[in-house]
């Protein structure tokens, strides 16, 4: 009568134990109302530190948002997180080259029904143990374990240089989407003043229409001129702001205001650059791209292939783990350390692979099989990278002389507007020439910001193509 109560106690005891957290929903990390603005994101002081290292980033603003990236960014997070779970893993690896040493201590009490008992009578025993030892420690003579021990260690300095992977591209992603804001910025500032320009040339053709002097398809063209530039400023600040929205995902928070880059940045007049051009030696070696994090990564994950080959091929011959204790046992618990009551076991078992219908042998195919996709993917993120650089170095050769030759054409335009301009005011051209004047103006403004703007990304592309540094 009284086991019953014990058993039900007992699983109570094991329904009600739950040794997992409780889930608690975090706190979301966005305002409480969608809008462009919000509680500003702070950097810590170690992120900070080495966002201001960055010289090659010389705006001091930029840098700051880029040490808000570095505290914030999800992303990175995410690859820092798998550093700690490849560190973990490669522990607990490593530990399968030691012995696991456990310590046990059991009592043992039992009764013996009547009708069981030779003695005719119900008897109790009682038995104490207490034991020290390990179970099913392989002898690494093939050199299984070792090779699987290499195999965690390079998954772990793969995930090393994912995560320097994913810092020096999420840098170089704050930096684009800094400068991109910036730009459209500028686009946004020559927008309204080119809508202002032309409400005042509307104006003014308005009251000559009225004293005759133009015709009312002159004042219709003007008025469409004014329409075309109302459109523009409206769909270029939609733009900038999904270019904040941008920038906010990547620095993790709302960036405070003072961190924005204004019109003048990359705007039509001549302003100091952003980011610096890498010293790059001529001709760049290859070798230079082999110290790259992708690269390094896809060594580190060909490395551990041929690790696993090691040990898929070792699960072909026989292995032997031990397994021994020592302990002492008495039926009387004051006894149990007592003279002559010591036990120890010694149990070496060895496991030949007979017949396993080709298992092993497939493994083995199979891990050679992942080595040589491993290989391959390491020689296509060496072609991606020489790729990459050639391409970055083939443009940078020409941007003096393309940004030359667009702001003469932005000053050659602005001439040919303003000449257009008086000899239709003189009566001497139609308005036809004025609007294509006018459109040619714009256009050649426009395409100055943009390769303004493709000039620096170049740069940053750059130091993320020659592996951060």
């Amino acid at each position: 009568m009284t086991v019953k109560p014990l058993l039900c106690t007992a699983a109570l005891l094991l329904a009600g134990c739950n040794l997992a957290p409780t889930h608690q929903t975090p706190p979301l990390p966005v305002p409480q109302a969608v809008s462009a603005q919000g509680a500003p994101a702070q950097a810590d002081e170690s992120a900070l530190r080495e966002a201001q290292g960055m010289q090659w980033l010389q705006s001091p603003a930029l840098r700051e948002v880029v040490a808000l990236a570095l505290t914030h960014n999800r992303d990175l997070r995410v690859a820092v997180e798998n550093i700690e779970k490849a560190r973990a893993q490669y522990g607990i690896s490593r530990a399968d080259l030691l012995p696991g040493v456990n310590a046990q201590a059991q009592a043992n009490r039992a009764r013996t029904a009547a009708d069981l008992n030779a003695s005719g009578n119900a008897t109790l025993a009682t038995q104490y143990t207490a034991q020290l030892g390990f179970a099913s420690y392989e002898l690494d003579l093939w050199g299984r374990v070792r090779n699987l021990n290499e195999a965690a260690l390079q998954q772990f300095l793969q995930s090393q240089e994912n995560q320097r992977n994913v810092r020096i591209g999420l840098v170089a992603d704050v930096a684009t989407a800094w400068l991109t804001l910036a730009a459209d910025q500028a686009r946004l500032q020559l927008a309204r003043d080119t809508l202002a320009s032309r409400v005042k040339a509307l104006e003014l053709t308005r009251r000559m229409h009225q004293l005759g002097a133009v015709s009312g398809l002159v004042l219709a063209q003007n008025q469409t001129t004014v329409d075309t530039a109302r459109g523009d400023v409206a769909s270029t600040t939609a733009q900038v702001e999904r270019d904040r929205n941008v920038l906010q995902l990547l620095a993790g928070g709302t960036v405070p205001q003072h961190l924005l880059p204004t019109a003048q940045t990359l705007g039509l007049q001549e302003s100091a650059d952003v980011a610096a051009l890498p010293p790059v030696p001529v001709p760049l070696p290859s070798t230079v791209l082999l110290r790259r994090p992708d690269v390094q990564a896809a060594e580190s994950t060909l490395r551990a292939m041929n690790a696993n080959i090691g040990a898929a091929r070792a699960a072909l011959f026989p292995t032997i783990s031990l397994t021994a204790n020592v302990g002492t046992g008495s039926t009387e618990l004051e006894q149990l350390f007592g003279n002559d009551n010591s036990t120890w076991s010694f149990v070496p078992l060895v496991r030949l692979p007979i017949f396993d219908g080709g298992r092993n042998r497939a493994g083995v195919q199979v891990a050679e099989s992942n080595q040589r996709i491993a290989l391959a993917q390491y020689e296509k993120a060496v072609q991606t990278a020489f790729r990459e650089a050639a391409d970055v170095l083939a443009d940078l050769a020409q941007w003096r002389e393309r940004l030359a030759a667009q702001a003469s054409m932005v000053a050659n335009t602005q001439k040919a507007f303003d000449l257009s301009d008086a000899r239709f005011k003189a009566g001497v051209d139609n308005y036809l020439a004025v609007l294509d004047a006018q459109r040619s103006l714009y256009a050649a403004q426009q395409t100055l910001i943009g390769l303004r703007l493709s000039e620096q990304v170049n740069r940053v592309t750059l130091w993320k193509v020659l592996g951060g540094e």
